[in-house]
């Protein structure tokens, strides 16, 4: 199923799917997707981020990662248009700080944010965002971004261009003739390295990585999910957008 130009309608419409969204990539990452000791939550977070999908895992990482298997991690580095790499710069800007921990050490590893049209809708809502995915990344979360919505005055090169700018301070330029972008960011101990998809309105959309721990990721069926959160869009909306109904 092509991407649909979310532009034709208001954002209630868009919020509406993006639950359904939600919804439908915490049940493909619970149903397989993700290892045994691996698990995915919907649940709400500040700054503008939210309601996200949250990976969360219950134990430590496994020493001997399991080969590139059905609902093991992936070891390669993902087949995607763009690969970018900070330098060490992010890293020397980061404070020190004190985190406090449930003993039952379920941590968050990894989440999953899907951008609303409210995170563009003005410039603290924008800034919320891109600093709160920065902190999170500062932090060795890994984060996985889908992007649906064009750039705009406040983000002349996507939600990725004015993340990257955040972490790494060096320029992402779109791509005119696909100005959504998936990105997915990895963090490690010495840099975050980017491995973003350029997409437009039309297109399929492919699968994407989510790291879970530094080397290893799984794949999130993005066009699997996006179809059955799309079936759950009420006919009369899903002809205006041009999907039939």
């Amino acid at each position: 199923m092509p991407i649909h130009d979310w532009t034709t309608v208001d954002a209630g419409i868009f919020h509406h799917f993006h639950h359904g969204w939600v919804e439908s990539l915490q049940r493909a990452l619970n149903s397989g997707v993700l290892p045994p000791d691996y698990y995915a939550m919907a649940e709400q977070h500040a700054a503008g981020f939210g309601p996200d999908v949250l990976t969360l895992q219950g134990g430590p990482p496994d020493p001997d990662p399991p080969e590139p298997t059905a609902g093991g991690l992936l070891l390669a580095p993902p087949k995607v248009r763009i690969v970018e790499e900070s330098d060490m710069a992010f890293y020397r800007r980061k404070q020190n700080t004190v985190a406090v921990r449930h003993v039952s050490d379920d941590r968050v590893v990894s989440m999953i944010e899907i951008v609303s049209p409210g995170n563009k809708s003005g410039r603290n809502p924008l800034r919320a965002f891109v600093e709160k995915a920065a902190e999170l990344i500062g932090k060795g979360i890994h984060l996985l971004v889908l992007d649906l919505h064009p750039p705009g005055p406040r983000d002349p090169d996507g939600i990725h261009g004015a993340i990257w700018d955040e972490v790494d301070g060096r320029p992402y330029h779109h791509l005119p003739d696909k100005p959504l972008t998936l990105a997915a960011y990895e963090a490690n101990n010495y840099a975050v390295t980017a491995y973003v998809e350029p997409v437009a309105v039309g297109d399929t959309l492919p699968d994407m990585p989510l790291y879970l721990i530094p080397g290893g990721h799984v794949l999130v069926p993005l066009e699997k999910t996006y179809q059955a959160a799309w079936e759950g869009v009420p006919a009369r909306w899903r002809r205006v957008i041009g999907g039939g109904g």
